[in-house]
């Protein structure tokens, strides 16, 4: 795929001076833009605001102490905690102004919301609810509140968590119009810390806890989904992502691009010099940054104290000057020059991060502008049988040429064969085609390609049930296909097939020899491709070929959080946002099993065949006039059981090596459109899949389908080395199709002992079922 430099997303940059505790006045701002720089993070409170607050907390934990020390059983009024007085304007330098609602707004970060001290934790409640309100009123939009302390594990660090994810919650209700990003490192780093002293300074923890041989680096994660969890997946929470200097692995990776990133924090430290002396990242970094940066709304690189000295640019129109002391232009001119070389410099971060920015490869089709509009956003399946479709919606289909080239080529296989083999034709001298759901006709125009490739006559019949589709199939046979084509308007389960001949009895009914469909959803039979295909069999002849000849559905347990978010979202108007199969454009996932042997990552669910065999279509035949008593075996109540033949059911195991969160099925398909009859040939196949591990193989580039996505009603929570396994249904009634989905997580407690650590609801689309 060509592509230019203007294909590949640019790079969003913020300055974060952590010194600072006043905004940035209009000439440092418009200094910065001209840097290169998008936006900054500005300060609510300032130094004094800190020692006022850490000045009320110290005297009242030794108010506390006193008090305890003098009697140990009469309780005191300063056992209370204390209240923080409003703010003055000795507290803040931010005001509203014009240009402060393209600032992020700075939470103070020396607050400890998980302070196992409950004063502690109380006054930076307080603090974050009043910077939080005073942020709102000046017209900030986004604001960065500083991470947890400690994760939880047990003791201290589960209640520590559990108070913040109750702060965020909180703050969620009172800033409803902004947004929040939860300052996060990718994972706790030996060694490293905040480098910020917190309220916690004044009561330090007595008892450290013991320094682990082996880092768990999924604690901050965990950490994070305990805090968007009791938070709902509020579409207003997103993550601020510190980058390690040494990068974890990618299934750590992988985990966090699921997630609702706002900012990738980069510091200085994990910069490495290289050769000339300058910055550089390794070759780990930069990867991890060209993938993050493919998201639809990509992270914005969140330069911390890694940007240009500014503290040289005075704006001198906020400060009243009397006559004597106005500068001469030659002092004004000093005034504004940089105190020193280093001083007026482009930040050497920013420089290697545009070259980092230019280097970018070059995006894959499913990474276009056009697709990538597409990512992760929830489309309700289509109706075929119920529903006729627009026109814009068929151009849509149309526009994916890799999928009709793989049609053409297997409808060409198959004529070539057909001669090659001198099978039987159902008329004398041609090959009868009929293209049954043709739409607006790109399979018919595929198929006289075909056949004149192929060299062979063939009648070509169009069977399409949109009347309006229809009006465009019939001036598609005047102006393209030069009036070859044959055109019938309906149901093709109704079709009688092609006419041989006209009598005064009435029309005589011929077969047809290759049926050509392309019914396939994105699970395979989910638009009910096995049923109409079912419906128009008796039209085939003996000899007859089906293209697609076979199709198998895939899926896998992910974990999308933004998916689960949007529909959790819908659910509130929707109620059966839950029980939808949807079509997305999947994107940010993480992959919640592991390849292992024998349990691959995606997994085969079941197979539909066609033509099916003709003992089949007589017990069908029998079902629906009455002739099989009480109907089949599996039918639901009420049905004959005319399409129990279709049901299907599969029980799948999945090994999950890491722990983590499950938000449901990621589904796929493949289909053989032809397998060779001939000898020397036998085997080779024309097909296409949408499996991720296949696509390129198979059918490369196609972006005809996306995949399907099952939701749990609930995220599924398992541990680590957990067998997920899944129950699949597909069910039906004689009048709809759906499916039904089931979660299970196991985990070993022995040799040979096992027991379930959770488990889904039994999920069913049947409210939402495929109409017949």
């Amino acid at each position: 795929m060509s592509t230019t430099e203007y294909d590949r997303p640019y790079f969003t940059f913020g300055y974060h001076d952590s010194t600072r505790d006043t905004p940035l006045n209009d000439l440092q701002y418009g200094y910065l833009l001209n840097q290169g720089f998008n936006f900054a993070v500005a300060p609510i409170t300032n130094q004094s605001f800190r020692k006022r607050i850490f000045k009320l907390v110290e005297d009242h934990m030794n108010q506390l102490a006193k008090s305890k020390s003098e009697s140990t059983t009469i309780v005191t009024a300063a056992q209370a905690d204390p209240t923080i007085p409003p703010l003055t304007p000795e507290d803040t330098s931010l005001f509203p102004s014009q240009a402060v609602n393209t600032y992020t707004g700075c939470i103070s970060p020396w607050i400890d919301l998980s302070s196992p001290n409950p004063i502690i934790a109380s006054v930076s409640r307080q603090v974050l609810n009043l910077e939080i309100n005073y942020a709102s009123f000046c017209g900030l939009r986004i604001v960065m509140i500083p991470p947890p302390e400690r994760d939880g594990s047990r003791g201290a660090g589960n209640s520590g968590l559990a108070q913040y994810a109750r702060a965020v919650q909180e703050a969620l209700n009172i800033g409803a119009n902004m947004s929040f990003a939860v300052q996060m490192p990718m994972y706790r780093e030996p060694g490293i810390d905040g480098g910020v002293e917190t309220l916690s300074r004044l009561n330090p923890v007595s008892q450290v806890p013991p320094v682990a041989h082996e880092i768990d680096i999924f604690t901050t994660w965990d950490s994070w989904h305990n805090v968007r969890s009791a938070c709902s997946y509020n579409l207003r929470l997103f993550l601020a992502l510190k980058v390690p200097k040494v990068m974890p692995d990618k299934a750590l990776q992988d985990r966090w691009f699921s997630e609702p990133l706002m900012y990738l924090t980069f510091t200085p430290e994990i910069f490495q010099t290289n050769n000339s002396g300058n910055p550089s990242l390794s070759k780990h970094h930069r990867d991890m940054v060209y993938t993050y940066m493919k998201l639809k709304a990509a992270p914005g690189l969140l330069m911390l104290n890694a940007g240009p000295r500014i503290d040289h640019i005075k704006d001198f129109s906020q400060t009243i000057i009397s006559g004597d002391a106005f500068p001469s232009l030659s002092e004004a001119y000093t005034e504004s020059q940089p105190a020193s070389e280093e001083a007026g410099k482009v930040s050497p971060y920013i420089e290697y991060m545009r070259w980092v920015e230019s280097g970018q490869p070059s995006p894959t089709i499913f990474e276009s502008p056009m697709l990538t509009s597409f990512q992760d956003w929830l489309q309700s399946p289509l109706q075929p049988l119920s529903d006729n479709l627009e026109s814009a919606t068929y151009e849509v289909f149309e526009g994916d040429p890799v999928k009709y080239n793989q049609y053409e080529a297997a409808t060409m296989e198959a004529l070539i064969e057909w001669k090659k083999l001198k099978k039987p034709t159902s008329k004398e001298g041609v090959v009868v085609i009929a293209v049954a759901g043709s739409g607006r006709g790109p399979l018919v125009t595929r198929a006289l390609k075909a056949a004149e490739y192929a060299n062979v006559d063939v009648e070509v019949w169009a069977v399409e049930k949109n009347p309006n589709a229809y009006v465009y199939l019939l001036r598609q046979n005047q102006s393209i296909w030069g009036g070859r084509v044959k055109v019938v308007k309906t149901d093709m389960r109704h079709w009688k097939g092609p006419v041989i001949s006209e009598s005064a009895a009435g029309p005589v009914y011929g077969k047809v020899d290759i049926l050509i469909s392309e019914l396939l959803g994105s699970f395979g039979d989910n638009e009910l491709s096995p049923e109409c295909l079912d419906g128009i069999q008796h039209v085939m002849a003996p000899q007859g070929i089906s293209i697609p000849s076979s199709y198998t559905a895939h899926f896998t347990p992910i974990a999308s959080p933004k998916l689960h978010a949007d529909i959790f979202a819908r659910s509130a108007t929707d109620p059966n946002a839950f029980a939808t199969p949807w079509v997305v454009h999947l994107f940010s996932l993480d992959y919640n099993a592991s390849r292992v042997p024998d349990h691959p990552r995606i997994q085969e669910a079941w197979e539909f065949s066609h033509p099916i065999p003709e003992s089949t279509l007589q017990g069908i035949e029998a079902r629906r006039s009455g002739g099989v008593v009480g109907g089949g075996g599996g039918s639901m109540a009420g049905a004959a059981g005319a399409n129990d033949h279709n049901s299907r059911f599969c029980h799948l195991t999945f090994v999950c090596r890491t722990r983590g969160v499950t938000h449901g099925l990621a589904g796929y398909f493949e289909s053989t459109l032809y397998e060779s009859q001939v000898e020397e040939t036998r085997g080779e196949k024309v097909e296409i899949s949408t499996h991720p591990e296949r696509i390129d193989k198979k059918s490369k580039d196609m972006i005809s389908w996306f995949p399907i996505f099952f939701p749990l009603n609930q995220p599924l929570y398992f541990p680590a080395d957990t067998e997920l396994e899944v129950s699949m249904w597909r069910q039906t009634d004689d009048t709809r199709v759906w499916y039904e989905w089931l979660v299970e997580a196991w985990t070993w407690v022995g040799e040979n002992s096992r027991v379930k650590v959770g488990s889904s609801e039994l999920c069913s689309s049947r409210k939402m079922a495929c109409l017949m």
